[in-house]
């Protein structure tokens, strides 16, 4: 007998008995296996869902985002101030003191977490901001704080009131010192401060730049966008080559390529929006909005100037184009745009890279899940700090006017002037007046 003739096959029977001995017909055995997900079309759905995610937070962050800015600048420096508050709270929950043994071996303090740290977290991320945005104010409202009575004694008193209350929060720390707890308590010490150098600082700059204009916010703000997008774009037309392995999808044709594409959005999109004295001018009243009559004298950077064509370059044009061009128009503020350009694709991006080594060195995909789609509100403001502080400090070296103002001559009377020498200042200043024809009420 041949090896074939030893075992019949026989068809699946038409009735199968389950586990509780109760008969399943075959058609139910068949429907119940089609009936199961497949694992590659259950993750195709949930990229497309997150990428559906993505795209709704995307337009709506923008909407907001523009809204705000319409309202006015007040609205823009509380979103300043909400988004830095969010990133702090991120970065700050990285470091809990109890996912850390205790270096002693005490057994009641195993586990158990410092009632106090969260407590001066916060206590000195608001005396920082205290400080912070109290330097703001006096700076760029002196007109207001030093002719108001009730503000003064804030505005004279203001460092040393801001110095009394971190040494509170110093000494407190010291006294919510506990054995078991040491190393990691003086670790957070550290690490507090150093996210507020990092974010706290930084966002009190990106204000800054708002009270100077609106413009030194939103147009640098807008170009960490650009770059950003046209690095995604780049990359997944022609991307092939990494380009740093802390970001595995980065590809050195999309940061080239976004170079280039941000360069020449910058001078388009600056160029737009520096004809609106909304956007141009300083701050002097928090209650003004788009669809106010902003009136300033603008910076000399966007004022129209026109330059004298080298003449071989002016023929050479002239007979391309057919007429004649002697002249080509420009604003210094264009010149200025490229070095945001060059700032926003070369350097800002290494914020992100900072943050995903952040990432890493924690085992964490984002830093939280603040915006849908998109994780923590730190993932997506990495590079805008960074942005930020480049911006304050290229306008306040190289393109802010220093000319003396009412505000800081009036802080100059208060602070340095006695009484009877504020009498006699307003004399002579009535005479000086009466003397140029002017009648003084």
């Amino acid at each position: 007998m041949g090896y074939s003739d030893s075992y019949t096959l026989h068809p699946l029977p038409s009735k199968l008995l389950d586990d509780g001995g109760q008969s399943v017909s075959k058609p139910d055995v068949e429907q119940a296996l089609k009936s199961e997900p497949d694992p590659q079309e259950v993750e195709r759905t949930k990229k497309r869902q997150s990428i559906l995610t993505r795209t709704l937070w995307t337009f709506i962050m923008i909407g907001g985002f523009v809204a705000l800015l319409l309202m006015g600048h007040v609205y823009m420096i509380m979103l300043a101030m909400l988004c830095q508050t969010i990133v702090y709270r991120e970065v700050t929950a990285l470091f809990s003191l109890k996912s850390h043994a205790p270096e002693s071996g005490e057994i009641e303090n195993k586990g158990k977490k410092d009632p106090w740290s969260k407590t001066l977290n916060w206590y000195f991320f608001a005396v920082t901001n205290y400080f912070l945005y109290g330097e703001s104010i006096i700076y760029y409202f002196k007109h207001v704080i030093f002719s108001d009575g009730q503000l003064l004694p804030f505005a004279t008193n203001h460092r040393i009131i801001s110095f009394t209350l971190y040494t509170i929060g110093f000494v407190g720390f010291v006294m919510s010192l506990r054995r078991g707890f040491l190393k990691q308590q003086f670790g957070l010490f550290c690490w507090v401060h150093m996210s507020l150098l990092l974010i706290v600082v930084s966002g009190h700059f990106i204000v800054n730049n708002i009270l100077e204009g609106m413009i030194w916010f939103w147009v640098p703000a807008s170009l960490v966008i650009c770059n950003d997008i046209f690095a995604y774009v780049w990359g997944m037309t022609v991307g092939r080559t990494p380009l740093i392995k802390l970001s595995p999808k980065k590809t050195v044709e999309g940061f080239v390529g976004a170079f280039w594409s941000t360069l020449l959005f910058s001078v388009l999109w600056g160029s737009y929006f520096m004809r609106f004295n909304y956007m141009i001018c300083p701050v002097h009243d928090l209650g003004v909005s788009a669809w106010s009559n902003v009136q300033c004298t603008p910076n000399p950077v966007f004022v129209w100037k026109v330059w004298q064509i080298w003449s071989p370059l002016r023929v050479f044009l002239s007979r391309l184009l057919g007429k004649s061009v002697t002249v080509i128009p420009y604003a210094p503020y264009q010149l200025h745009l490229l070095v945001f350009a060059v700032f926003a694709s070369l350097v800002a991006p290494f914020g992100g890279f900072f943050a995903s080594g952040f990432k890493r060195a924690f085992n964490i995909k984002d830093f939280g899940h603040s915006i849908p789609g998109h994780g923590g509100m730190t993932d997506r403001m990495d590079c805008q700090f960074l942005m930020g502080v480049f911006t304050y400090v290229y306008y306040s070296s190289l393109i802010r006017e220093h000319h003396v103002s009412v505000g800081s001559i009036l802080q100059m009377i208060v602070s340095g002037l006695t009484v009877d020498e504020q009498l006699e200042l307003i004399k002579d200043l009535r005479r000086y007046m009466q003397g140029q024809g002017i009648t003084i009420v």
